[in-house]
């Protein structure tokens, strides 16, 4: 099962006319994704590279029966494609746009509240990698032969750390039942703790790596809910104890500006929760490895 996208989901791809859009929708559909269509405003009706375009979202979920989206639109526009998604009725929706202005994603979230909670579309991002269950499907920019299908999820703000800890347990047996990227913005569609849950819930994960940074309260309230409901095991990364603090440094949301958000502090709030500290970006598959044995 693993969870968000498996060989059922029925994924629309929104500006899959674009070149960013185009070339990633072929490397979904290679993979095995079932890809059903594509939006792009004005060009509904034509044919792009085998799949339908439609004019919107609405319009291509009643064609379709698409559950997902991913959209690869500019950031610009990216808070209005991901609304639109949601007035569709779409199930989940992944924003890799990188640069969404703060006050669209903080309309975003305010939108998105007119929802009640069990028909309320899970945003994951934006400025993510993605998602992916191996061997079943993904929805990303992740590279999807690092991925080894198993029985260990990974969530992480920083895609390249995430793509790191992927292939270091690959080379050492470890699979990925998903992996999700949540996006390194301050304010993001789900956090670590709302994926925390699903793997928490889904039979066919039986660890979790969490890959987090510097910046925000995420990861202090992803410990606490490790600490109270957690029973599989987690370990987890935290990038940036060389930064300087009040210094903003790769990602949107990478920056210190209270108690609890150095990664020093992050490091010792979930030592203190009993979540399996990976000390550096070469010791996933080590680490990951250990807890697993333990």
């Amino acid at each position: 099962m693993a969870i968000l996208i498996d060989k059922n989901s029925k994924v629309l791809v929104t500006g899959l006319t674009g070149r960013i859009g185009s070339f990633h929708a072929q490397e979904m559909r290679d993979y095995g994704t079932n890809v059903v269509g594509g939006v792009t405003p004005g060009k509904g009706g034509m044919v792009h590279n085998g799949l339908p375009v439609f004019n919107t979202v609405k319009g291509a979920v009643a064609e379709t029966g698409a559950d997902m989206v991913i959209a690869f639109v500019p950031p610009p526009f990216a808070a209005d494609s991901i609304m639109e998604a949601a007035d569709a009725g779409i199930r989940t929706c992944i924003c890799i746009a990188d640069g969404i202005p703060t006050q669209d994603m903080i309309r975003v979230k305010r939108y998105m509240r007119r929802y009640k909670a069990e028909n309320r579309m899970r945003l994951i991002g934006p400025n993510c990698a993605g998602i992916i269950t191996p061997g079943q499907g993904f929805a990303g920019l992740m590279p999807p032969h690092i991925y080894l299908p198993g029985r260990v999820g990974i969530i992480g703000r920083s895609g390249t750390l995430g793509y790191e800890a992927a292939s270091q347990m690959k080379a050492r047996g470890i699979g990925v039942s998903s992996s999700i990227g949540i996006g390194g913005d301050p304010i993001n569609g789900s956090s670590f703790r709302d994926i925390l849950e699903l793997f928490e819930n889904d039979p066919e994960t039986d660890a979790v790596v969490l890959v987090g940074e510097i910046g925000g309260p995420q990861e202090a309230e992803a410990a606490e809910y490790i600490r109270d409901h957690m029973t599989k095991p987690v370990a987890a990364y935290i990038a940036g104890l060389s930064a300087p603090k009040g210094r903003r440094m790769g990602h949107a949301g990478a920056i210190v500006s209270a108690f609890g958000e150095s990664a020093q502090e992050k490091v010792e709030i979930l030592k203190d929760c009993g979540v399996t500290i990976v000390p550096t970006p070469s010791a996933f598959g080590e680490a990951v490895e250990t807890m697993l044995a333990a």
